[in-house]
């Protein structure tokens, strides 16, 4: 991992090893190093690729491809298969095979969608506390996208004497763990997280709602975000988008992409609940 001691993993490589798991940014230097050799690598995974593509390590698995043998076998595993991925496949693979497993568990099928346009970003926060007071937010997920946002948004629910939960990919598995039971039992009513919460942390089989307080920056995301949450198979819920100017592009590219009609929340949205 970076951040720990190279010295400590170079002495681990050097005493011999069947498999090393790594960063990018360590598995490079180990390589750069020539404390890895690179002639013994027959296999090569890169998993979440998606998400190791989007937070700016391209450039460093690019270059640990650099380093590889010719018949090294590589296997690309990623939630959703972006251009940069696909990319991957296309200069560093030979004869790629490509295995689609169907998500039965994901759908939008029985999740009713709704925007509310907000304008500007500063005029979220009023539009939320409107909205826990129309509505019954026990057991609701709140999305946004940075964990500094998860950790204003959750001190200004508190500050309305809400329950809040709150969890981003900062904090350790143990902590987050933690979390996700409290969450479960009842003992806060609303969680906000990021992305990280779709992958891996499956806490979510009683939420009705889930409140895009901001839009994903991909629009694959979107179906990982409410799929996961209400869309379980013969489960219903309501998925709330709160939608800016900036953000009516990334809206439009959601609707295209899932062949779906986001409407604009309707007065009797309590109703729907």
């Amino acid at each position: 991992l970076g951040g720990a001691r190279t010295r400590e993993d170079l002495h681990i490589v050097k005493a011999g090893v069947h498999v090393v798991i790594g960063t990018p940014g360590r598995v490079f230097d180990l390589f750069r190093r020539k404390s890895l050799p690179s002639d013994d690598i027959t296999m090569f995974v890169l998993d979440d690729a998606d998400e190791m593509l989007s937070h700016g390590c391209r450039d460093q698995i690019y270059d640990i491809f650099q380093f590889l043998p010719p018949k090294t076998q590589v296997g690309v595993f990623s939630e959703t298969m972006p251009p940069e991925a696909l990319n991957i496949t296309r200069k560093f693979m030979s004869k790629p095979v490509s295995i689609l497993v169907k998500r039965d568990e994901l759908t939008l099928e029985g999740i009713k969608q709704f925007y509310v346009n907000v304008e500007k970003e500063e005029w979220k926060l009023e539009t939320f506390f409107d909205l826990c007071e129309t509505l019954d937010v026990t057991k609701t997920v709140t999305y946004v996208n940075s964990r500094r946002k998860v950790d204003w948004l959750t001190d200004r629910l508190r500050s309305r004497d809400h329950t809040v939960s709150a969890t981003h990919k900062d904090m350790d598995q143990n902590t987050r763990d933690i979390i996700m039971r409290e969450f479960r039992s009842f003992s806060s009513a609303i969680l906000v997280t990021t992305d990280l919460l779709d992958r891996g942390i499956d806490v979510l089989q009683k939420v009705s709602l889930v409140i895009n307080y901001d839009l994903p920056t991909k629009p694959e995301n979107y179906l990982h975000r409410i799929g996961r949450s209400t869309g379980k198979i013969g489960r219903k819920g309501v998925t709330i988008n709160f939608v800016t100017v900036d953000d009516e592009t990334m809206l439009f590219d959601i609707q295209k992409l899932y062949n779906v009609d986001v409407e604009e929340l309707p007065e009797n949205v309590a109703d729907l609940l």
